[in-house]
């Protein structure tokens, strides 16, 4: 139904979407996921053609939405949009807002506008303020609101802007439990949030976003429970993460040690498990690593925080010939290792240069 292929959209201090490749089919319902500034609201927009993209094309239903030539205002009939903001009419009535649309762009009469306004309406719980403005509904019935208009329109395709973020958390629930009876019904859903509860629920299909573009797609057991990539297991795990690469022999130790206070200070991680942390990288790191790695080298250290479990892991990957720590002679730094951490597990590893794992949860 949507094809996209080679999206970028650059603007003259960033780009958000480098190189976005993917296909979504009719009745797909798509969570789309990521930090903030990693192009997920561009994406939808681009979809929806209210950005212009710098390069690649999009294909909906064949056609290519991003020629010249492409009628867009007759594709976008296709296409609902509900944003953050409601972009409600507020000089006109609900059932209004709900008919404008339809009477103008589908040439509907005033009154079957009318009766399947008021049939959306009844969908979304809100018949009974079909007369009011907008100023006198709360966040979460506006939005309703504005869902019911984007369905007026009869699209086969509803693009979703992380529709709850402007809402008070009590009025989150209301709109969601409206979104997930779209999700029912057929229509191919796609959905910008920061929820994850709801957007684990809700699809059937997960992007992570990052990097430029879609990081990691799957389902949502595959992205929640079994995220394969390594930015996207920190992002749903809430991890926090220092990391640095050593490339001498003579690096600045206690620059090192400074930076990881620095880091467990400001995610207020407990000094005990930093002076751990500082421990065992200076037995496993300095006294039994560096010695064996030779005069150029590549050492990769990181300390992940998990805020979600209070747990700290550090994951050391150096190249080299194959060197398990656990076969050193210095029995003296392992010992000492061993009793700052809860496991010390080695592994060989490949890709991005490095040869070597050891990943140690911290006590």
């Amino acid at each position: 139904m949507i094809k996209i292929s080679h999206l970028k959209k650059a603007y003259p201090n960033v780009t958000p979407l480098k190189d976005v490749n993917v296909e979504i089919h009719k009745g797909a319902v798509i969570s789309i996921i990521g930090p903030s500034g990693t192009g997920k609201s561009t994406l939808i927009r681009c979809i929806n053609m209210l950005e212009t993209p710098t390069a690649g094309e999009i294909w909906v239903d064949g056609e290519c939405i991003t020629d010249k030539k492409c009628n867009i205002n007759k594709i976008r009939q296709k296409m609902g949009m509900v944003f953050q903001s409601f972009n409600l009419f507020h000089h006109m009535t609900i059932i209004e807002n709900i008919m404008a649309a339809p009477m103008d762009l589908l040439g509907k009469s005033k009154q079957e506008a009318y009766e399947k306004g008021m049939e959306l309406l009844r969908t979304v719980g809100l018949a009974d303020k079909a007369l009011n403005y907008p100023d006198e509904l709360s966040g979460g019935q506006k939005q309703r609101v504005a869902i019911a208009r984007a369905l007026a329109m009869e699209p086969e395709i509803i693009l979703l802007d992380e529709p709850t973020s402007a809402l008070d958390p009590t009025m989150v629930g209301e709109v969601q439990a409206v979104i997930k009876d779209l999700a029912k019904k057929g229509l191919t859903l796609m959905i910008v949030t920061h929820e994850m509860r709801f957007a684990r629920e809700i699809a059937n299909r997960v992007f992570y976003m990052d990097e430029g573009g879609v990081y990691e797609d799957g389902t949502p057991e595959q992205i929640f429970d079994n995220p394969q990539k390594e930015k996207t297991i920190r992002f749903i795990k809430h991890l926090k993460v220092f990391e640095t690469i050593i490339t001498s022999k003579d690096f600045d130790f206690i620059g090192f040690n400074t930076a990881l206070e620095e880091f467990g200070r400001k995610n207020q991680v407990a000094q005990r498990a930093i002076l751990r942390s500082q421990a065992v990288f200076e037995e496993l790191g300095v006294q039994i690593i560096l010695p064996q790695l030779a005069d150029e080298f590549k050492l990769s250290v990181a300390l992940e925080y998990s805020q979600d479990e209070e747990a700290l892991t550090m994951v050391l990957k150096y190249d080299g010939a194959p060197f398990d720590i656990k076969t050193s002679d210095n029995v003296l730094s392992l010992k000492l290792a061993q009793n700052a951490s809860q496991s010390i597990e080695y592994a060989q590893c490949e890709g991005e240069g490095f040869t070597n794992l050891v990943t140690v949860k911290i006590k």
